[in-house]
């Protein structure tokens, strides 16, 4: 499997400690998703994101890694732009900015984009005054929403030549 490594899985030593067999393809790009930092980096709509392209077969280590059973991040496949003999397709982690106190949102899958910015500041509201909403149906939740947008916007992962001609 080729992962679209963007934070601390872009660190050979952090791999090393998690990994025992991968390799770096090399330099890639993720368009469609760009960075926004919390406790740990997590991705958020639009923008671009520079990162390393990572192939294993311990995606088992990965997931527990990346607290996906937990709903701190979840595994999305995107589109690979990359040369012949590589895969279609890359794994990306997506935390989710509530549980990683980032400063940022996904956008409602079944909204109109007008009524947005409206809901961020109700949902805003219902989180300052403490929410009684299940955790597993927030995560429900914010899996949903990465899978709306990922169905309309074209998010894809590009590996960067290393050397540009």
């Amino acid at each position: 499997m080729d992962v679209f490594a963007y934070g601390t899985l872009t660190e050979p030593d952090r791999v090393a400690a998690v990994l025992d067999s991968y390799v770096y393809v090399g330099p890639a790009t993720l368009t469609g998703l760009r960075p926004v930092e919390g406790r740990y980096p997590t991705l958020v709509p639009g923008g671009e994101t520079a990162g390393r392209l990572l192939r294993t077969d311990e995606t088992a280590a990965l997931d527990e890694y990346e607290g996906v059973e937990d709903g701190l991040y979840h595994r999305v496949s995107v589109p690979l732009d990359a040369p012949d003999g590589h895969p279609d397709r890359a794994a990306v982690y997506v935390g989710d900015p509530e549980r990683l106190d980032a400063d940022a949102s996904w956008p409602d899958a079944t909204r109109s984009d007008a009524a947005q910015s409206d809901a961020a500041r109700s949902d805003a509201m219902r989180s300052d005054a403490g929410s009684a909403d299940d955790p597993a149906d927030l995560d429900r939740g914010f899996a949903e929403r990465v899978a709306a947008y990922l169905e309309r916007a074209d998010v894809r992962v590009r590996l960067t030549p290393e050397n540009p001609v």
